[in-house]
């Protein structure tokens, strides 16, 4: 195994148990209004900002489609739920998280998920003081799969990508993680690997402690 200084690890299906839950909520929105296929659009939208996940619908949809009017019902939907700490991490997190900073590795969030979400659901969940870094999706130009949060996680940590894993779910994040030359991991959450992401990936471990034995050897 490659030698390494830190972990830039996405938020969304990799910490949070969170993807599954969108898709819930946009489920209940779309068998109000009659919208089809909702499972496929979101899929499609993993990993990716709003403005992406936006264009995205409009092309599945129509450019007529109320994405803004829907987006937000379905997201005052996901907050009534979830929100206050009632989102559940992934099995793992802790305990790579804690083993990371116990072998004195940096440890960075690199989310297309707006700052203000991001700060207030590590906060909820007691784990926003392990990140040395956090870079959302509100604070580059492109995102995902383009590289641009992985390149700033790393340029804010002080180390060349070469020298960070990046801890993915989503095929638009092991895209951006391979583009911006880090190490892309993927651990599966709502989406199989295909092809594409075996060629990408050093490695597909199916859970965060399997990373932890990943790293050990």
């Amino acid at each position: 195994m490659k030698k390494f200084k830190a972990v830039v690890f996405d938020m969304d299906g990799v910490i949070f148990d969170s993807e599954k839950r969108v898709v819930e909520c946009w489920q209940v929105i779309a068998d109000k209004y009659g919208v089809p296929d909702i499972e496929l659009a979101c899929r499609e939208c993993f990993g990716c900002n709003q403005t992406v996940a936006k264009e995205r619908f409009l092309k599945r949809y129509g450019e007529d489609f109320p994405y803004v009017e829907y987006k937000k019902e379905m997201s005052d939907l996901f907050h009534e739920r979830y929100d206050n700490g009632n989102l559940p991490m992934l099995p793992g997190v802790l305990e790579i998280l804690n083993y990371l900073k116990e072998n004195n590795i940096k440890i960075a969030l690199a989310t297309s998920t707006r700052k203000a979400s991001v700060v207030q659901g590590l906060t909820w969940a007691g784990i926003i003081n392990y990140f040395d870094a956090i870079i959302c999706g509100d604070m580059v130009e492109r995102s995902k799969p383009e590289p641009d949060i992985f390149i700033k996680a790393c340029e804010t940590l002080g180390i060349e990508p070469g020298e960070a894993y990046a801890i993915e779910d989503s095929y638009n994040g092991i895209i951006a993680a391979y583009k911006g030359g880090l190490m892309p991991i993927m651990v599966p959450d709502m989406m199989e690997p295909n092809s594409q992401m075996r060629e990408l990936c050093v490695t597909i471990e199916d859970s965060l402690l399997e990373v932890i034995e990943y790293f050990e050897r």
